[in-house]
């Protein structure tokens, strides 16, 4: 296992922390796990697991379990952080695969015309009051082309709900390994992506890592 990984699932629980803050109930972190036993922002989990070994097995296992009895309504999902929690006989369907990602400095390459503004409010429900959280949107012209989000925690940055055009995407994440930079220097830049997002971040310098499960309770 990569040594930032666990940095890494650490940091995003803090930011699904964050995020139901500003809907509504917190969750709790657990020795291995963060938990939330009540509805959560859509796209977001119930649980993340934050610690590999037996003990944490154990731990995340019965967190499960007790999640199960709770009676969350409609379907709800748990984030595996290390790949390590099979829940295919435990009413769980796989609903997607990831590698973790990080960039220690901004990448090189061609510039872009998109122009950069840092959002200070919004209309969703987002942290904006959270000195750690930061929400970039990037514009052509009038346009809005492309964003994403940074989230500082556990001595590294986050960076979540990447937006942009297929031919944008390398330059999109190159920029804002820079902005990052500006945002919250000196710390590692940490996400998870797969499929076309993972090779644009790849080719634009970030490292690919560990892998990651997403798992959500089956259908009825």
């Amino acid at each position: 296992m990569k040594a930032w990984t666990v940095a890494a699932a650490l940091n995003n629980a803090r930011w699904c922390d964050a995020v139901c803050r500003a809907h509504g109930p917190a969750g709790r972190m657990l020795p291995h796990m963060w938990v939330n036993a009540a509805t959560v922002p859509r796209f977001y989990p119930n649980a993340v697991t934050l610690a590999v070994g037996q003990t944490a097995l154990e731990e995340q296992r019965s967190t499960v379990e007790i999640l199960q009895k709770s009676n969350l309504p409609g379907r709800w999902s748990v984030k595996d952080s290390f790949n390590k929690l099979d829940l295919s006989r435990r009413g769980f369907e796989l609903l997607f695969e990831a590698n973790w990602i990080r960039s220690e400095m901004p990448g090189e390459g061609p510039s872009s015309d998109i122009v950069w503004t840092r959002e200070e409010k919004g209309t969703a429900d987002l942290p904006f009051d959270d000195p750690a959280f930061a929400m970039f949107k990037g514009r052509r012209g009038f346009k809005v082309v492309a964003g994403f989000m940074l989230y500082r925690a556990e001595d590294v940055v986050g960076v979540t709900n990447v937006v942009a055009e297929t031919s944008d995407a390398a330059a999109v994440w190159r920029s804002l390994t820079l902005l990052s930079a500006q945002t919250f220097p000196r710390l590692p830049l940490v996400g998870y992506e797969s499929g076309r997002e993972l090779k644009a971040a790849v080719k634009a310098g970030f490292e690919a890592g560990d892998k990651l499960r997403v798992w959500v309770t089956a259908r009825d």
